[in-house]
This record gives C-alpha cells, sequence and structure tokens, in this order.
C-alpha cells in the first residue's frame, strides 16, 4: 500500500487557490482559512473533494478521508426525543474499537447523558472518537471548542497519526503553523 494519501495539484475556483500539496501516511497538513464568514463554504467545498464525494481533475486521492461532523439534531428530537450518547454511539461508531468508549472517560457523562447537554468540547470529543473509531485518516477543524478543548483534540489526533494515519486540518487560526508536516495557505480573492 503507497504511503501517498492524497496529491494535490492545487484547487483553484472564484472564491480562492489551494496550492499543490501532498498529504502521506504519518502527515498533519493545515490548511489555513483565514478566518471569516467564507470558512464553512470553503471547508466543505474542500471536505467534499477529499472525501470523494466531488471529483476535481487536479486532485488524486488514493485513500478517502473522513470529516469529523458536526453533531446536530432536529429542534422536534432536540425537545421530543432527545439522542444520547449511547445511540449517536452505536449509529456513527465502531463499537468493538475502544474508542467508542474513549468519552466515558469524561466523568460526567454515561450512556444516557443526552446530547444537547454537552458543551463544545466533549461534544467534539465524542464526533472525534466516534470517527477515529472508524478510520485514522481523517480531516477536521476546531470550531466550538475553547483553547484547552482544542489543545487536547489535536494531542489525540497527533497521536493517532504517529500510528500511521494522517490528517487534514482546516485551521483558521495559526496556532497550529509550527506543529504539524505541512502549512499551507489558501489564496483568498475578492
Amino acid at each position: 500500500m503507497s504511503d501517498l494519501i492524497i496529491k494535490s495539484d492545487g484547487i483553484k475556483t472564484e472564491r480562492f487557490y489551494l496550492p499543490p500539496f501532498e498529504l502521506k501516511r504519518g502527515d498533519i497538513v493545515v490548511i489555513f482559512l483565514y478566518n471569516g464568514s467564507h470558512v464553512f463554504d470553503i471547508e466543505m467545498y474542500l471536505k467534499n473533494i477529499f472525501n470523494g464525494s466531488i471529483r476535481h481533475e487536479s486532485v488524486i486521492i488514493n485513500q478517502e478521508l473522513t470529516f469529523v461532523e458536526y453533531i446536530r439534531e432536529s429542534a422536534f428530537r432536540r425537545i421530543f426525543y432527545p439522542i444520547t450518547v449511547r445511540e449517536y454511539l452505536k449509529k456513527n461508531a465502531n463499537l468493538e474499537n475502544f474508542y467508542a468508549k474513549k468519552i466515558y472517560e469524561t466523568d460526567w457523562i454515561d450512556q444516557k447523558t443526552k446530547i444537547n447537554n454537552l458543551p463544545g468540547n466533549p461534544r467534539k470529543q465524542l464526533s472525534l472518537y466516534s470517527t477515529l473509531s472508524k478510520t485514522n485518516n481523517i480531516m477536521f477543524d476546531l470550531i466550538g471548542q475553547d483553547p484547552s478543548g482544542a489543545k487536547e483534540t489535536y494531542e489525540v489526533i497527533k497521536e493517532e497519526i504517529s500510528k500511521g494515519g494522517s490528517a487534514i486540518f482546516f485551521d483558521n487560526f495559526q496556532d497550529m503553523k509550527n506543529d504539524c508536516s505541512k502549512y499551507i495557505e489558501i489564496e483568498l480573492f475578492k
């Protein structure tokens, strides 16, 4: 199996340009998106390219990446039948993997904890752990986390990458500029 996960010769749209890069096994590539209203749309577009949903002529994907999704539930569900941690994991995680149980290391979280009671850090960690229970080739951001939660999440990901995984981190701050394999800034067009 090749160590090359993704090879991009650059992605250019009317809104931005992402320079060429390669993602190899053991790499964390930080894609700096700057900060602003454009971040979500650009991140979702790139996510869809790197997970194989959208084909792009300048990108070769040898292995699709999985995005650490945002946990959402409808207003009806949240009010009348809230999703529990157990239910979320049953639907979104490989229950045989140790990551499926890792969220319970937080003292106050159990199987009956309602998702809508989880603040930003444990909510993101739940999504991260469920994703890592299935793959160690991921895409992620740190939206919704405070600095200590973001640091903890990044450390978990670095540990997993050191075991042969790979990651693309969509960043809108420059905190991890010197703590990654490759750092790439998009060029925004006005």
